[in-house]
């Protein structure tokens, strides 16, 4: 059986890091494209800088400069905004990062009673394997190491993203076309740092570990597991209180701006203006950084963990080993060659192009990727090995592995299309909505949640699909790499994602500086475009977050030693029903804490505009600076509740119930989660486009609804205020729910083998 594979070890050793590099270096430069568009007014004279081009309309050159430094201060209180709110959600993640690293090291330490010694393997009773107290410490590492990316990257994307709004809304100015590819650049420097760098520190990792551990493979990537949990249980706090943070912001905003006092939305007169503008940099960039690296993290896990007993393991074949790694080394180079259609074969010259331009992104980047995983099927795996399955080892053949992921591979693209026909105003769906407008919010919040509900059936059958056709062909290991097929090309799928809020902060400077009508106009039109692309970017994590997890589910039950989860022993069934009802409880905690911390925030404009004289009339400046601290306390309050439910769970279970109750837990969490996860980011973002589509006025049925302040759109801004916290902090953080739990439950399945189960041993 152990033939090897075209490619050597070595090239393997060498071709994944500089995969990493060269994603890195593409992601500096264009970084550095982005930062040639400057900010401070002695530019625009200097040619040499390329702002030669000339200005769509001329403005005169006085109000040309005020402008260009309007967009510098306001980009500067985002930024600072941004920055310090992170820094102090950090702070506070931080402390329970320490100390759930310490209860990750006592649980796995205390499995054999914090031996030193090399005990028999768990797979293979006549080998030796090094001791449960090594997994420990390395799992407590990998953690770190997980946790740590994890946040750095949610920042590193923060930065870029508020880097690079002002520069957007200045380059509207000489049309959209510049516009948007100021946005998609700054989109793809954020997707290709996290991804290059997700891929280099799990591959240091491993190189590293392996010093240790020489020829114990499974204990290798069995401590290599805790790399996922650091990564998604950071990605939670974020996605929670970043989620709460800018939905606080946001509802306050229109509630207060647009139906109470009739001003724009962005309107600089508004107090929460900029605390909703920072709103999109923590909760959409930072927290959906954090989450699909996290996805990545743990399918990465999964697939390995499954291959280290699988013949890989047991051969030490380590280029079929790291067959997943090598699949997101060629995702990277797919993915650049992809960002290239946008930003330099084709250009965006009108308004129309924009949509297709990002779908494209997608429909590329996924044929490019299916040659891709075909050659590294082709030269990274030895043409027929066996896969552990539950106990036993069943023969598979390389071209049945390469089915699996590009299975995944298409699944996610048909998610991301059914996801665009039901949030994009271009398409019946939204436009039924929009009109349902007509008769006021309650029947445009009854359609809002019909559509949500009706979009999650196409993708669960393709979820269903692609865990059918990989389960059959590769057992557990099959699903772990059909999430990986559809994470593959992450780099585009969060540069097009990154790119909605970086459009709608351009959108919220243009408005703030006082910019043109057209110019409004023209980031509006970009912002639209973004609210369908980070409505795909959920529909992604969904899907990648069940099949992740289903992947992270089969892992558990193999190392906690369970043959068959049989749903008719009570055992197990207590554990479905309970566990589907978690994302209910978690959804429940969310909305509230939105809703508590926007009632703070409406009674803080409304007392802004009654005290603050000549507010109105825009002769005295808003105090933004306290709007700013409601979110940010609110947030961090509440994001406690939610993180800590999510995370005591599996141990309460585990320790309490034993792994058959966890088992069905898992399963129960995972069946529910998906399809509120689906149905609440489509509700909301159809609520958001329906409104857009009333204010945009494109169509002859769009004016019918009126203009702004009409009957019709004040219903739709209802409507797409109860969305906001549906699409932006419950939808989105159900599938770190889901995930999160699975991964958790594999880091102490050892230890819940062992010791856990502690009523049903009493009784």
């Amino acid at each position: 059986m152990g033939e090897a594979t075209l490619l050597s070890d070595i090239g393997t050793e060498i071709l994944i890091p500089i995969c990493a590099v060269v994603g890195i270096a593409f992601a500096v430069v264009q970084w550095m494209l982005v930062s040639k568009v400057k900010l401070s007014t002695a530019a625009s004279h200097d040619a040499k800088n390329g702002i030669t081009d000339p200005l769509v309309e001329e403005e005169d050159g006085v109000a040309d400069h005020s402008v260009v430094r309007k967009c510098a201060d306001i980009q500067a209180a985002i930024s600072e905004g941004a920055t310090s709110f992170l820094l102090t959600e950090y702070q506070y993640v931080g402390i329970f990062m320490i100390a759930f690293a310490i209860l990750i090291f006592l649980f796995l330490g205390s499995v054999e009673g914090f031996s030193t010694k090399s005990q028999p393997c768990t797979y293979d009773e006549t080998k030796l394997c090094k001791p449960a107290l090594a997994t420990a410490v390395f799992s407590t590492i990998a953690f770190i190491l997980g946790a740590i990316t994890s946040v750095v990257s949610g920042f590193l994307g923060m930065k870029i993203a508020t880097y690079a709004n002002a520069r957007t809304t200045l380059e509207a100015r000489k049309g959209v076309g510049k516009a948007f590819i100021i946005a998609f650049r700054s989109g793809a420097v954020m997707g290709f740092l996290l991804a290059a760098n997700g891929l280099l520190v799990l591959y240091i990792a491993i190189n590293l570990f392996k010093l240790y551990y020489g020829d114990d493979w499974e204990g290798l990537f069995e401590s290599i597991t805790g790399y996922g949990l650091g990564g998604s249980s950071m990605a939670l706090f974020g996605r929670v209180g970043g989620g709460i943070y800018t939905k606080a912001a946001d509802v306050g905003a229109d509630l207060v701006g647009k139906v109470e006092q009739n001003i724009p939305e962005d309107d600089p007169r508004n107090p929460a203006v900029i605390a909703d503008n920072v709103g999109d940099n923590v909760g959409d960039i930072a927290g959906m950084g954090s989450d699909l690296f996290g996805s990545y993290a743990e399918s990465s896990c999964a697939a390995l963990v499954v291959a280290s007993i699988s013949s890989f393991g047991i051969n030490h074949d380590l280029t079929a080993m790291l067959y997943p790694l090598l699949i997101s080394s060629i995702g990277i180079l797919v993915c650049l060659l992809t960002t290239l259609f946008a930003t330099d074969f084709f250009e965006v010259k009108v308004v129309k192009e924009i949509e297709p331009a990002l779908k494209k992104q997608l429909i590329i980047s996924t044929i490019l990727m299916t040659a891709g995983i075909a050659i590294v099927s082709w030269i990274g795996l030895p043409s027929s090995f066996t896969i552990y399955n539950f106990g036993e080892q069943k023969v598979v053949k390389s071209w049945q592995l390469f089915l699996c992921v590009a299975v995944g591979l298409w699944a996610g693209l048909i998610i991301g299309f059914i996801t665009e026909y039901f949030t994009s105003n271009a398409y019946s769906p939204v436009q039924d909505v929009a009109d349902s407008c007509r008769t006021g919010a309650a029947t445009n919040v009854i359609f809002g949640l019909a559509l949500g509900y009706k979009s999650v059936i196409i993708p669960i059958f393709a979820i269903a699909i692609s865990i059918f056709v990989s389960f059959s062909f590769a057992a557990m290991y099959g699903i772990a790499v059909a999430a990986l097929g559809m994470l593959s090309t992450i780099a585009t799928g969060l540069a097009i994602d990154a790119y909605g809020p970086i459009s709608d902060n351009a959108g919220g400077i243009a408005e703030m500086a006082g910019m043109s009508h057209s110019i409004r106009e023209r980031t509006d039109a970009l912002d639209a475009a973004g609210n369908t692309t980070a409505a795909i970017g959920k529909g992604f994590a969904i899907g990648s977050a069940a099949l992740v997890s289903l992947a992270l589910f089969g892992a558990f039950v193999s190392r906690a030693g369970i043959s068959t989860v049989d749903v008719l022993t009570p055992k197990v069934f207590i554990g479905l029903i309970v566990g589907a009802m978690l994302p209910y409880w978690f959804s429940a905690m969310t909305m509230k804490s939105v809703g508590s911390a926007a009632l703070k925030m409406v009674e803080e404009v409304r007392r802004q505009f009654k005290t603050i004289p000549g507010l109105m009339e825009g002769t005295a400046k808003p105090d933004y600076a306290t709007c700013v601290k409601i979110s940010t306390d609110a947030s961090l309050k509440e994001m406690i509740p939610p993180g800590a439910l999510v995370m005591l769970t599996p141990l309460i279970v585990g320790i309490f119930f034993g792994v058959e109750t966890l088992s069905g837990v898992l399963a129960g969490a995972l069946v529910s989660g998906v399809q509120i996860a689906i149905s609440a980011s489509n509700t909301g973002g159809a609520w958001d486009n329906a409104k857009k589509y009333i204010e945009a006025g494109a169509s002859e049925h769009a004016r019918t609804l009126g203009p702004k302040g009409s009957d019709a759109h004040k219903a739709a801004v209802i409507g797409d205020t109860v969305g906001d916290p549906l699409k932006d902090t419950s939808g989105p953080s159900l599938n770190i729910l889901i995930k999160l739990m699975a991964v958790e439950s594999l880091v102490f399945a050892p230890f819940f083998a062992v010791h856990g189960g502690l009523l049903f041993k009493i009784f």
